[in-house]
């Protein structure tokens, strides 16, 4: 299990949290600060397109209309904080966020 976040999401601890406590040890990946390899940001924009842009973080307020005009791999790869968090990966299966239904897939609730 490959788990992609920031350290200082509150919503990527409580995944964290939850996932160790169902007895998951995923390898943590902080976007700031590892980065997103070409691989999976390819990966990942396949699996969620347009979607794995979170629009209401702060960083996306920040840019320009030209920058939000970009193609969604491109906005990763220069801003990695872009992406919407949680991104789980398991044997090549994508989730993205932390809703009920991701938490149910990964905690058996």
């Amino acid at each position: 299990m490959r788990f992609f976040g920031l350290k200082s999401c509150d919503t990527c601890r409580k995944a964290l949290k939850a996932l160790a406590s169902a007895g998951h040890s995923p390898q943590v990946i902080d976007v700031r600060a590892d980065g997103v390899s070409e691989a999976d940001r390819t990966a990942i924009i396949a699996q969620f397109g347009d979607a794995a842009i979170n629009r209401a973080s702060t960083t996306w307020r920040g840019l320009t209309d030209t920058e939000k005009a970009a193609d969604p791999a491109d906005l990763m790869a220069a801003h990695p904080t872009l992406m919407k968090r949680p991104v789980i990966e398991v044997d090549g299966a994508w989730t993205i966020g932390w809703k009920a239904d991701v938490q149910a897939k990964y905690l058996g609730d």
